[in-house]
């Protein structure tokens, strides 16, 4: 009874050894995951990360920018920095008259991380409206801890805000519509222009009355 259950076992074991091994074999042979990169592009369907930028510019953004709502979202700021002229440095500068200023320098000597101070320039709007986005991107690096604004109108008003407050820089106009494209209406008749040709050549064909 034992050599025989013993039996029994023993292929039971080969069995489950044979499948196993099978399918090793065949994971190696067929992948079953989507091939990278794609082996060909489907008309109409975006890649991963594509469409991001699509929307209005930062010009146009900023000459409607509601200065209310920057004041709003400014809120988010207020635990590490103040906007009043005079005020005094937190964990982050008093940002007074920030717009338009050299990058990380005077604020009262507040101690701006390196990283900050090798990127150099002006905070220009474009420059804001970087930083706003993602302050690591703008400055590998920096001390400032904030992952950033994903919504461009958030970031344009805060920038109109901040320009509120002690800059008064000129906001952009907004960027002109883009023109039609050339010919687009060029094959179009004009309204009654060739209404009678389809009528016309039919009588030519006609041969005329005797």
């Amino acid at each position: 009874m034992s050599d025989r259950f013993n039996t029994i076992a023993g292929w039971a074991l080969f069995g489950g050894i044979i499948a196993l091994g099978g399918g090793i074999v065949s994971s190696k042979l067929f992948h079953t995951e989507r091939p990278e990169p794609m082996g060909y592009a489907i008309a109409g369907v975006e890649a991963e990360g594509e469409g991001g930028a699509s929307g209005p510019s930062l010009n146009t953004l900023l000459a409607s920018a509601d200065v209310a709502a920057g004041e709003k979202v400014f809120a988010k700021c207020m635990a590490c920095h103040t906007i009043n002229q005079g005020g005094a440095n937190g964990i982050g500068p008093n940002l007074y008259a920030t717009v338009g200023e050299a990058i990380a320098t005077g604020k009262g000597g507040f101690a701006f991380s390196d990283a900050l101070k090798k990127v150099g320039g002006t905070w220009t709007f474009e420059a804001l409206d970087h930083w706003l986005t993602s302050p690591r991107e703008f400055a590998n690096g920096t001390k400032m801890s904030f992952a950033g604004l994903s919504k461009p109108e958030d970031r344009a008003n805060l920038i109109a805000y901040l320009n509120a407050q002690g800059s008064n820089l000129p906001l952009p106009s907004a960027d002109a519509a883009a023109a039609p494209a050339e010919g687009a209406n060029a094959a179009a008749p004009a309204e009654g222009e060739n209404a009678a040709a389809p009528a016309e050549a039919a009588n030519a064909a006609e041969p005329a009355k005797k």
